[in-house]
């Protein structure tokens, strides 16, 4: 596997021509919440930028950070291999008509067919596996099917980048792709003064903590064992409050339906926040930030906690452990163990006021050393230069137009 170095990334010499970077995501939404900051560097940096996903809440502001929409009909959440073939062909159209110098591709779909396409045309791929996704909580058919696509897509990319070592080693271990491929990220980074620290304010008298889970509303998520900690949490501390924030994804096979989230409202157990594109004042309102997760790339959520100075409480698995140092920065519980979440909710309660500004303190410091987003921007203008280096040689060659 290969070394990143966390350094802040340096500008690249002006590029010489207006070469195309094709990124693709499942969702709009994602590009404009987690990779604004890559866009924006790409754009500085002379490229022309074009996102392909499919069209949603958050397509028309992709403009706005740089980059031109391209529509991509996906269905991200189907399972069928023979039924995706057709997305195989969306892209290979699209690749086609807008003939990338290089594809970025994140989450299953666009890093297996995108990447596919892209290398049944000869341009080169980036992958980024984020997560590895429910297809790899339960090991069945689908997740053979999920690492044969995988072991073809990635077989010849230029790089693939992963959010944490475990899912790293899998690959590696599985043959899915080559040591030399791989490189670790810290995951899409955090936007230091985007999310900077806003100081905890003491609780009046007789009110305690308050709790958050910011995440979409799936039960892999560990929404449940957050409810059922907060029944056992509130049988000791009555006044502690417990916060639910994020999407209700109904098309989702692991979505909480919704009539079960207004029965936790109806008995007093949650607090249910709706959706919001805007975090920071949610997380500033909380003592807390919890994600019992049943595995992540990088849980984004706990890097916008730490970044806050807000103190965490994840699970003990890929991904969630890699962000928190237990009993400095946060604290890690059992997975699927809502008793033991509830027993660290319950010594987070306990701690000062000065005990607790001490752990967020030191999530700070954390994130400033390890999971600053100019490390990610860095690494992807390493390998996006890496790997156009033969191609713009080979266009100066042929004499082509090498102006921007």
């Amino acid at each position: 596997m290969v070394p990143l170095p966390v350094t802040r990334h340096k500008p690249l010499r002006q590029v010489d021509t207006r070469l195309r970077v094709l990124l693709s995501i499942n969702t709009s939404w994602n590009i404009v919440n987690f990779r604004s900051g890559l866009v924006r560097a790409l754009v500085t940096h002379g490229f022309e930028v074009v996102a392909a996903s499919p069209v949603d809440t958050h397509t028309g502001r992709l403009e706005k950070i740089g980059c031109r929409h391209v529509s991509l009909a996906m269905d991200s959440k189907g399972t069928n291999p023979l039924a995706d073939s057709a997305l195989f062909l969306r892209y290979l159209r699209l690749m086609q008509r807008e003939r990338p110098d290089v594809y970025l591709g994140w989450t299953i779909k666009p890093n297996i067919y995108g990447s596919l396409a892209a290398r049944f045309l000869g341009i080169p791929v980036i992958n980024n596996v984020s997560g590895l996704g429910t297809a790899f909580l339960r090991d069945g058919w689908l997740t053979q099917v999920a690492k044969f696509l995988y072991r073809m897509a990635l077989n010849r990319s230029a790089c693939a980048f992963f959010q944490n070592r475990d899912d790293c080693d899998l690959f590696i271990r599985s043959n899915l792709v080559r040591p030399g491929q791989a490189q670790l990220l810290p995951g899409s980074g955090i936007d230091l003064n985007r999310f900077a620290p806003i100081p905890q304010q003491p609780r009046d008298v007789g009110r305690g903590p308050v709790f958050i889970l910011i995440s979409r509303l799936l039960w892999d998520k560990g929404v449940g064992e957050y409810v059922e900690a907060a029944r056992i949490v509130t049988k000791q501390l009555p006044q502690a409050r417990f916060r639910l924030l994020g999407f209700l994804e109904v098309e989702n096979h692991s979505a909480v339906p919704r009539h079960i989230v207004d029965g936790w409202v109806q008995e007093g157990t949650i607090e249910y926040l709706g959706q919001t594109d805007e975090v920071r004042p949610h997380i500033a309102a909380s003592d807390c930030v919890v994600l019992p997760s049943y595995r992540e790339g990088t849980p984004r959520v706990l890097l916008e906690a730490s970044a806050m100075a807000r103190p965490v409480i994840t699970t003990d698995t890929p991904g969630c452990r890699d962000v928190v140092d237990d009993g400095v920065t946060g604290h890690l519980c059992r997975v699927r163990d809502a008793h033991d979440l509830a027993e660290k909710m319950l010594t987070f309660a306990a701690l000062s006021q000065a005990a607790r500004a001490k752990i967020g303190a030191a999530g700070r410091a954390k994130m400033e050393k390890e999971y600053d987003e100019e490390i990610v921007i860095a690494a992807y203008l390493k390998a996006i230069q890496q790997a156009l280096g033969r191609q713009v040689e080979a266009r100066v060659l042929l004499g082509e137009d090498t102006s921007v």
